[in-house]
């Protein structure tokens, strides 16, 4: 009976370590790169690097060096600079747009989910239709109408994230809206206002920032796909998709050009999955259920 007493102890014991064992050393890798790219874009014009969009044509595609950390493009521009700046346009647009859609989204799933009927019929078809219309295309045709601009860009991908932040909140809410708290506060008399915001929002707001991670990343790739093909911030401006897209024209004299913003844009991208992955790992109420 001791040993069977103390083998149930060790399994308790053991039991909430598993969630700690995700945060691993690729975790804090993620991290870590995250930190840095916000850094840099952040103290961008403090950091000691020439303007992104000076042009020296007598340095085209100049090599590694002491002045030119990264070398130069094909117009003699700094690619550090570039690649620095365009983080900062990257995570503008990648953070900016996905709060568009996590703010009206989230508060119509939530309305959705906890109102119920004719309403939740009409929420529902309307996301619908607007996932019926393929997301890049309506993107290039919205962009090409409306003008290149980091607004524009970032109303457009906020838009089109609006449909699966409400599904999320939706779906969190109807697997709360019935439990015994909620109960507990009408019963109290409270208002449905009360309810929403002090009863079920700290609730859903666990699942939406765990996806609003994974949502950054998409919309990071997706900025940096419509800057590959020209519709995304006008030039001169830096992005990391236009940088690639420029140094498409010198694969075989200078890879590079192409290569080292499709890395940093990996590395970012990545990190915010992992991060996304993971916290969505641990805010899921299924992993504690018995």
């Amino acid at each position: 009976m001791a040993t069977l007493e103390l083998g149930l102890e060790e399994d308790v014991s053991a039991a909430p370590v598993r969630p700690a064992r995700r945060l691993g050393a690729l975790f804090r890798l993620a991290i870590g790169w995250m930190m840095l790219v916000f850094a840099v874009a952040i103290l961008a014009d403090m950091l000691p690097l020439p303007s992104p969009t000076d042009m020296d044509m007598l340095e085209k595609r100049a090599p590694f060096s002491f002045e030119h950390w990264l070398g130069t493009d094909g117009f003699g521009r700094d690619e550090l600079a570039r690649l620095v700046y365009g983080a900062r346009v990257s995570l503008v647009v990648g953070l900016c747009a996905p709060v568009i859609g996590l703010t009206i989204g989230g508060a119509l799933g939530m309305l959705a989910g906890y109102f119920r009927g004719r309403f939740e019929t009409f929420v529902v078809g309307s996301m619908d239709v607007l996932l019926a219309f393929p997301p890049l295309v309506l993107a290039l045709a919205v962009t090409a109408y409306l003008g290149q601009s980091i607004f524009n860009l970032t109303c457009i991908l906020g838009v089109l994230g609006i449909p699966a932040f409400m599904r999320v909140a939706r779906a969190a809410t109807l697997s709360l809206a019935r439990r015994e708290f909620v109960i507990a506060a009408q019963a109290l008399g409270a208002t449905h206002a009360r309810i929403l915001l002090r009863e079920l929002l700290p609730n859903v707001l666990l699942p939406l920032l765990a996806y609003f991670l994974l949502v950054v990343a998409v919309t990071i790739v997706v900025e940096s796909a419509l800057s590959f093909l020209g519709l995304g911030v006008p030039p001169p401006v830096p992005s990391w998709g236009s940088m690639i897209g420029e140094g498409r024209e010198s694969l075989d004299v200078a890879p590079r050009l192409a290569f080292i913003p499709a890395i940093a844009m990996f590395l970012t991208v990545l990190s915010f999955n992992l991060v996304g992955d993971t916290m969505r790992a641990l805010t899921d109420p299924r992993q504690g259920a018995l």
